[in-house]
Order: structure tokens, then C-alpha cells, then sequence
């Protein structure tokens, strides 16, 4: 059963005991991300994720490392485009442990100007990284650019030029504005006494300040716009990547485009795949998958291939999406997705760490928990009309972008864009 608290401090709390299990998984959701940047500031929401791990005043960031090992835990993060997460997953008597070492990365993080000027090292060789894979960088040059007047077009980790000049007082600035209270979610799952764990937690976190200076609920909603990206890089494969203006996850229609897209391009039995891959042999990797925001989001199509091929693999992509606008899908086609997903869903659940991570994903993001059962009501009640309607509707081959990384000299360019 999933029970909702609150601190004192406003902190949200998401309870899911699972006594039929012996460990528990526990996560820290920050609603901040690189959306929340400006051409200033650009990374320093991943730099904070960094730098938490890196000492507090009361542990070293050997000590936390120690300390985590010791009880046999699995401590990580991740910084995306809206939000910050922190969290653990370790044995069940072992969770207070795991919920003392988070919470004093939280609120006891020394931020050194040493550490920090280390770390800024290692985030620009994590740049570097990503820009040495044409798959990564061939998707976030196409959301820099439909976004371009939005901090939503930011890189996650920043430019190397603003990372470098990232100040601490900027962090604890950023720091003191976002993690706060009201803009925190902790979620837990598995094995667990609720009722002990909400007496720590309150202990724990709610020194945590409750509210921020600033105004958190303004935004500014992201403009789309048609671009052509184009880097040169001397590889053998050209890197594809299409997109189209799309849905926000808040949308109506997200179980639509769920379902659309394993149709379309997001499975091993996906149109795409099936004719340009395994029939066609054009590719060795094509899918397509949606990247959704809280004010809007894109329907993306990635293929590498051949450079001589991308013209011949462009113009079947789109031959498959005017063969959906016209005639749709069929009722097996339909049926056998909504099947696959459900499966996805179930199998995708049945942990601690992935039931903490899918309550604390709807909470941030919607404020409520979506249940199990709420998901597959939403497949269930697609339609074979709103599939069609849906491809119509934002499928429109005269305004997608196009982003393109590898060897361009055997690239017709203008058959690409008309």
C-alpha cells in the first residue's frame, strides 16, 4: 500500500511498504534540472549532483563511499533536464543507515573550492565523452537547437566554457534557491516500518529550509522550432536524428503515443525496424522514442547507417509515417502492443528500486501517485482512430527537424529537407 506524508518543512514523503521484501530502496527527488539554468549557469544543476559525493562536515567523500559499502548499499544520482535525484537501495535493517549518509549530503555538503576544481575536471571530460558519441550528441545537438530561446535546449552538463567559470557561491546560491522543502519529494519502497522511518525522516530532513525566495511555479513555455543540425565527423556511420513538435507528459494523449510509438519504431517488431533493418538491411540501429517535458516535449526517430544510404533510409522513415496517417494500424498490431507494454509495466515493477523510482517520478511530475492499474486502464482505452488521428496530427513531415553527425560529403543534404 502507498501512503503520502508531509514534514514539517513541506517535504513530501511517498510510503510504498513491500513487506514481502528484504530490502528497501530510497530516493531524494529535487525538482530541478538544466531547465531551470541560464547561459550563466548552464550545468551547475549536474555539478551539485556531483559535488554532493564529495564530503561533508561530517564525512570525507571516502567515508561516505565507506560507509555505503559497509552495509552493502547502491548509492547513485542523476541530473536530467527537470529534476535532480538521489537514492540508495540496501538491505531493510540497513535503510536508516542509507537515510542518515543521504541526508547529510543534503544538508551538510562542504562544496570545497579544491573539490570543486577538481570535479570541474571531471565533468568536462564527461563533456568530452558525450561529444565523442555521435548517438548522444546527434540527439542533444537537435534539442539545443528547437529550443534555442529555452533553458530547456540546455545541455545537461553544461558548456566547458560555463563550467569552468561556475563559482561556489553560485552553487549555494542555486542550492539555497531550489533545495528547499517545497521543492523536494522522498520516495520509499520495499521493506520498511513506515511509521519508525517518518519519525527519522522528519529528524533527518526536516532541518531542511521550507521555502524558496523566489517564485518556483513560473515558466516560461519552450517555442518549437524547425532546424537543420549538421556536424562533420570523420566516421564511418552517418547518425540520424528526426524529430517532431510533440506532447507534454501531462498530455491526455501520452498512452497514445505509448502505444504509437512501440508500433512505429520502439521495439524489435516496430514497423521500422522490421522494414528498414531486418528487410531492408539499410541500418544496424533504428527506433524511435518520445522525449517528453512538463510544457512539451518531441516524437524522435534515430538511424545510423551508411552515409551513401541516408537519403534512400530518410525517405522510407517517412514513407511509414504516411502509410500510418493514411491507413493506421491494425487491430493485431494494436492488440499485441498494448499486451508487450502492460508486460513492461508489471515486470518493470516488481522491485524496490523500481517501485521508489516510478512513485517518485509521479509525484514530481504530477503530484499524485499513478498506479499500476491507472496504466493499463490508459493502454486499454487506446483506439485504432486515435493512433491515426495522433499521427496526423503531429507527424508533419514539412516541419520536423533534422540533426546529422558523421562523414556529410556523401550526404545529398536537400534531399533531406526538400
Amino acid at each position: 500500500m502507498t501512503t503520502t506524508k508531509k514534514l514539517s518543512n513541506g517535504i513530501t514523503v511517498v510510503m510504498e511498504e513491500l513487506p514481502y521484501l528484504r530490502s528497501a530502496s530510497f530516493g531524494i527527488w529535487v525538482k530541478v534540472g538544466s531547465a531551470n539554468e541560464d547561459e550563466n549557469n548552464n550545468g551547475i544543476a549536474h555539478m551539485i549532483e556531483h559535488m554532493l559525493f564529495k564530503g561533508t562536515q561530517n564525512n570525507s567523500a571516502k567515508q561516505i563511499a565507506d560507509e555505503m559499502a559497509k552495509i552493502g548499499g547502491n548509492m547513485n544520482a542523476f541530473t536530467s533536464k527537470e529534476c535532480t535525484s538521489y537514492y540508495a537501495t540496501t538491505l531493510s535493517e540497513h535503510l536508516p543507515i542509507a537515510i542518515r549518509i543521504l541526508a547529510d549530503m543534503l544538508s551538510n555538503s562542504l562544496i570545497e573550492e579544491k573539490a570543486l576544481k577538481k570535479e570541474k575536471s571531471v565533468i568536462i571530460e564527461e563533456i568530452d565523452m558525450y561529444d565523442d558519441s555521435p548517438e548522444d550528441l546527434v540527439h542533444e545537438m537537435l534539442q539545443q537547437r528547437v529550443w534555442s530561446d529555452h533553458p530547456l535546449g540546455y545541455l545537461i552538463s553544461g558548456t566547458k566554457k560555463v563550467v569552468r567559470k561556475v563559482s561556489r557561491a553560485q552553487i549555494l546560491d542555486f542550492m539555497d534557491t531550489y533545495y528547499v522543502g517545497e521543492n523536494m519529494i522522498i520516495s520509499i519502497a520495499g521493506g520498511f516500518d513506515p511509521d519508525n522511518v517518518l519519525v527519522l525522516l522528519e529528524k533527518e530532513f526536516g532541518v531542511i529550509r521550507a521555502k524558496s525566495s523566489k517564485d518556483l511555479s513560473k515558466k516560461e513555455v519552450p517555442v518549437y522550432h524547425k532546424v537543420l543540425c549538421k556536424r562533420n565527423k570523420d566516421i564511418e556511420q552517418l547518425h540520424c536524428n528526426i524529430a517532431f513538435d510533440c506532447i507534454s507528459y501531462l498530455s491526455e494523449e501520452r498512452y497514445v503515443m505509448t502505444v504509437l510509438n512501440s508500433i512505429f519504431g520502439g521495439s524489435i517488431n516496430s514497423r521500422l525496424f522490421q522494414k528498414i533493418r531486418e528487410n531492408s538491411g539499410l541500418t544496424y540501429s533504428i527506433y524511435s522514442y518520445g522525449s517528453s517535458y512538463r510544457e512539451t516535449g518531441l516524437f524522435q526517430i534515430y538511424a545510423a547507417m551508411n552515409p551513401a544510404q541516408t537519403a534512400t533510409v530518410f525517405k522510407k522513415i517517412l514513407k511509414i509515417i504516411e502509410e500510418i496517417k493514411k491507413k493506421g494500424v491494425t487491430q493485431e498490431e494494436l492488440q499485441m502492443t498494448k499486451e508487450q507494454i502492460k508486460t513492461e509495466i508489471i515486470l518493470g515493477n516488481e522491485s524496490a528500486k523500481s517501485r521508489m523510482n516510478s512513485n517518485g517520478k509521479s509525484m514530481i511530475n504530477r503530484g499524485r501517485i499513478i498506479t499500476m492499474e491507472e496504466m493499463v486502464a490508459g493502454l486499454d482505452s487506446v483506439t485504432l482512430e486515435a493512433i491515426r488521428d495522433f499521427a496526423n496530427r503531429y507527424f508533419n513531415a514539412s516541419t520536423c527537424s533534422v540533426s546529422l553527425v558523421g562523414n556529410l560529403k556523401e550526404v545529398d543534404i536537400s534531399a533531406l529537407v526538400g
